[in-house]
């Protein structure tokens, strides 16, 4: 599913004018972005939390160049669904 098509079923269930649903939907991408990059959080009860994960400094293998590389400590945003959510998931979906 791509954002365009979150937005016209967000529209139609809803009967707002799909310009107005596409700038909500942006507005809150942009949102939670601004907050992960200051390293704050966002909790959806019921659906899941946004949060910036921490990984370690590893070492890594350039197999063309037969050599080792150092990559440094970094963070990541990350998505961990509500257990709520999890398991509506587990239940429901089949794979083809």
């Amino acid at each position: 599913m791509t954002k365009a098509d979150i937005v016209n079923e967000v529209a139609k269930v809803t009967g707002v004018e799909r310009l107005t649903v596409q700038k909500t939907v942006e507005c809150f991408m942009e949102v939670v972005k601004d907050a992960l990059v200051k390293d704050r959080n966002v909790y959806l009860r019921g659906f899941g939390s946004f949060i910036v994960k921490k990984r370690a400094q590893k070492t890594a293998r350039n197999i063309s160049k037969n050599t080792t590389i150092v990559i440094p400590e970094h963070y990541i945003p990350s998505f961990k669904p509500a257990k709520s959510f999890s398991g509506k998931v587990k239940g429901s979906v089949k794979r083809k």
